[in-house]
């Protein structure tokens, strides 16, 4: 038995955090799937390595130029076409689990991540015009994609809620979920094929708090600096493991039973940014620590190679209790978790809004050099 295989034997699903043409056409989404891969998420920062790279585009751009095509416009469609091509390639996993398994996901343009009503006007859309089942709409944990989530999944169309740094805002989520869910029952619509995903960041989390921790290492005398060694690396697994108890408490209690019982799915929390950004962490630094059941972890292609030989152990539950061990810590050395997460959340946006018009901009240039 494969890695991929043994996690999803402890409860939990690997999706791909990938997606290009080459990758499609190749057939190497196909060969991923074989390997145990249950699912893609995309992103702008992905779609602007893919499409800016390689000639596997250029009879696209070309025809949708010869449309009268603007580069953003352009790049939407390239986008959809992508995101279609590979929800046809998962329908197999999604059929065969019931609608369980097999999503592809596509983010709503970044610019829009604090308009309600353009972000669901965009949500619409692309879920229109990809037309496949098995496609969720990713959009951004904020003030207004709170209820831009709700509104969308309150229709039927599924959700991938991305960007989610910090426990208040994941509950908020869920609470979004919730009451789309019961929206759709008052007004006597089925619940039971109305899917969504709630996309936790992990690994960015240490990369800040890990710094401030080095900084402090510095000048620590010896006691001080064993207690600030066993805080490194662990901010971010912490923040997880915190959120996946409310996971436990919001969606396995009595207040999700009566949805359950009228054929609700839970929304599984997804790792996402589980990548060891820090050299001195193995590449499963990210994954034996995020192990349980009802989750998703998604990772890049550097990640998912580790996992085909890795033994896996699932180790969030047996080591929740030492999340309050650092949260504890963390507060001692006077590192402020909560405001690291929000900050987190808007350099998140601003970075996936540089993707987006990096990407365009690309495009501009490519679109005129053919």
């Amino acid at each position: 038995m494969k890695g991929v295989e043994k996690i999803a034997a402890l409860g939990q699903r690997i999706w791909y955090d990938n997606i290009s043409r080459e990758l499609i056409a190749s057939g190497g989404l196909r060969a991923l799937i074989a390997q145990g891969v249950r699912g893609v998420t995309t992103n702008p920062t992905i779609f602007e390595r893919a499409i800016g790279d390689g000639a596997y585009y250029d009879a696209d751009i070309r025809a949708l130029e010869a449309q009268g095509l603007a580069p953003a416009a352009m790049v939407r469609e390239l986008m959809i076409g992508d995101v279609r091509r590979a929800a046809d390639i998962l329908r197999p996993v999604f059929d065969a689990s019931l609608g369980v398994d097999g999503y592809v996901s596509i983010e709503v343009a970044p610019n829009e991540a604090q308009d309600t009503q353009a972000t669901v006007t965009e949500a619409k859309m692309l879920w229109a015009a990809i037309a496949r089942p098995n496609v969720m709409i990713k959009i951004p944990a904020t003030e207004a994609g709170y209820q831009a989530m709700r509104e969308v999944l309150a229709q039927g169309i599924n959700v991938n809620a991305t960007l989610i740094f910090a426990p208040q805002s994941y509950e908020r989520v869920a609470a979004a979920y919730h009451a789309a869910l019961e929206e759709r029952l008052a007004q006597g619509l089925s619940i039971d094929r109305v899917a969504s995903v709630a996309s936790v960041f992990v690994s960015r989390v240490d990369t800040v708090v890990d710094a401030l921790l080095q900084e402090k290492l510095k000048t620590a005398p010896v006691a001080e600096a064993k207690r600030l060694k066993n805080l490194l690396g662990r901010a971010g697994i912490a923040n997880a493991q915190r959120i996946y108890q409310r996971y436990k408490d919001l969606f396995r209690g009595k207040d999700f039973a009566r949805l359950r019982a009228r054929g609700a799915r839970p929304q599984w929390p997804l790792w996402a940014s589980t990548s060891s950004k820090n050299p001195a962490y193995s590449a499963t630094w990210y994954i034996d620590r995020l192990i349980a059941p009802d989750t998703i972890n998604t990772v890049p292609p550097q990640t998912f190679q580790a996992l085909l030989t890795h033994k896996p152990k699932a180790l969030l539950e047996a080591e929740i209790a030492q999340s309050l061990v650092v949260h504890d810590g963390l507060r001692r050395e006077g590192i402020d978790l909560p405001q690291i997460l929000d900050t987190l959340l808007d350099e998140g946006l601003a970075s996936f809004l540089g993707s987006y018009q990096a990407l365009a901009a690309r495009l501009a240039h490519k679109k005129a050099t053919l």
